[in-house]
């Protein structure tokens, strides 16, 4: 296994629960198979605890329509200069 793959983890896919944030972003969130929209039960909702890799892409293209939403400088406080 290559090092852009992610190590498969040795769990049980029955502890997996739906991501909250992906259900919330992804219009298409109930069309994706199940392990696609699980994280890990005891985990938060990022991209990392996606028991897939579709999973964890798809997360990370949504925290950045989130943060591309939120525009260039949002909550950016710029200084004057001369």
């Amino acid at each position: 296994m290559d090092s852009y793959h992610r190590k498969p983890q040795d769990k049980d896919f029955r502890t997996g629960r739906d991501c909250r944030f992906c259900l919330k972003m992804d219009p298409d969130f109930a069309k994706r198979i199940p392990i696609d929209r699980w994280v890990q039960g005891k985990l938060e909702d990022s991209a990392s605890s996606h028991l897939s890799e579709n999973g964890y892409i798809r997360h990370r293209i949504f925290e950045i329509v989130a943060k591309r939403a939120q525009g260039p400088l949002a909550g950016l406080e710029l200084t004057k200069s001369a």
